[in-house]
């Protein structure tokens, strides 16, 4: 009888470890944000509770935007989401500042991510090359 081998960890490259790491962030940050909005009565024409509705999904689309990061478009949903953040700065201008913050963390991890990934991929299939077999 033989025993199955448990499935290899898919491989998840450094752009979308980073990238998941800074939207599950902004999750949280979103969901205080619409706290804000609610405690300072800042939602406009609406009822002040909309404030917290707002972060509450903001929220929920941040930690679904982390998962979808295993497929290219997925990281033009995470830019969508902090183009909604510094839209959200005209409700409440200290979201500039956290869309400024989480933006460049954003950035960072999208392109310094791929940046990184790109070069350790060249790494191993250089030392493939010269050792032969895998890393």
């Amino acid at each position: 009888m033989t025993q199955e081998q448990p499935k290899p960890a898919r491989y998840r490259p450094l752009q979308e470890k980073l990238g998941q790491i800074v939207l599950v962030s902004e999750a949280l940050v979103a969901f205080l944000g619409g706290l804000v909005l609610y405690g300072l009565d800042a939602t406009g024409p609406l009822p002040a509770w909309w404030g917290v509705v707002a972060g509450g999904v903001m929220a929920v689309l941040f930690f679904l935007a982390s998962g979808l990061l295993r497929w290219p478009w997925g990281y033009a949903v995470g830019w969508a989401l902090q183009v909604v953040v510094l839209l959200g700065g005209f409700l409440e201008t200290g979201l500039f500042i956290a869309a400024l913050v989480f933006g460049g963390l954003w950035a960072y991890a999208v392109v310094w991510g791929s940046r990184t990934e790109r070069r350790v991929q060249r790494q191993r299939a250089a030392y493939e090359r010269e050792h032969g077999g895998e890393a």
